[in-house]
């Protein structure tokens, strides 16, 4: 896809700004306290450049390899890139330079390999995590069973070089609403327990505005904003 080709970028963010508003609005919560994140996987850098020169800022990227790939093209444009898919033990120290946070951090092995890492090659760097958890019980999904989230949490929090900001999970594939909702009422009621304040990042193109009901302060968002990717 060129720039020139699908969904007006600029346009289809104004929309998605519109759509978190509202539903902010109808959940008594001030529409600023929920953040977009563009999910941007597949999509070719100059895209990405249009959507952050329309004002957007976040970026998320599921594998490893789309991130360095776009990295220098990007990089004229400040910005910040979570890493929103799962990732393999073997891609810590390539993925480490090129993001701002991993929210989906779904072991105390792979909290450790990042540990050591910055211990050793960035000893006065913070990483910024999230705790993805598998609140709907998918086999599909990946993320810690909510029931051990707590142990996984402790073991973030024993890592000086990582910070953990909230939890992460993606919703249940469903077209029952309110069990979607419920998924995203548990994770909410374990960031309430475990990481007061913290950050709760759920809900996507499909399902924002129930994930905006239930806490949300993260919405990844992409095929609403880019088009259905190839």
């Amino acid at each position: 896809m060129s720039a020139t080709e699908g969904p007006d970028v600029a346009a289809q963010i104004d929309v998605i700004h519109g759509r978190i508003a509202a539903a902010a609005t109808a959940a008594d919560r001030d529409p600023a306290s929920v953040t977009l994140l563009l999910a941007t996987k597949t999509m070719p850098a100059e895209v990405i450049l249009t959507a952050l020169r329309s004002g957007s800022t976040l970026i998320g990227e599921n594998r490893v390899q789309e991130i360095t790939e776009k990295a220098d093209a990007l990089a004229a444009v400040p910005h910040t890139t979570h890493l929103i898919g799962h990732l393999q033990r073997n891609k810590v120290g390539a993925v480490l330079p090129f993001i701002d946070c991993l929210q989906s951090l779904d072991s105390a092995d792979l909290a450790t390999r990042f540990e050591r890492r910055l211990a050793e090659h960035e000893p006065d760097r913070v990483l910024q995590v999230m705790v993805q958890v598998n609140v709907s019980g998918e086999a599909s999904k990946s993320g810690v069973a909510p029931e051990d989230a707590a142990e996984l949490i402790a073991a973030v929090r024993d890592c000086p070089h990582l910070r953990l900001t909230g939890l992460m999970t993606i919703g249940l594939n469903s077209p029952d609403e309110s069990a979607v909702r419920q998924g995203y009422a548990s994770l909410r009621q374990l960031r309430d327990e475990l990481v007061p304040g913290g950050e709760l990042s759920m809900g996507m193109s499909g399902d924002l505005e129930a994930a905006i009901a239930e806490g949300a302060t993260i919405v990844r968002v992409g095929s609403a904003v880019f088009g259905r990717r190839s």
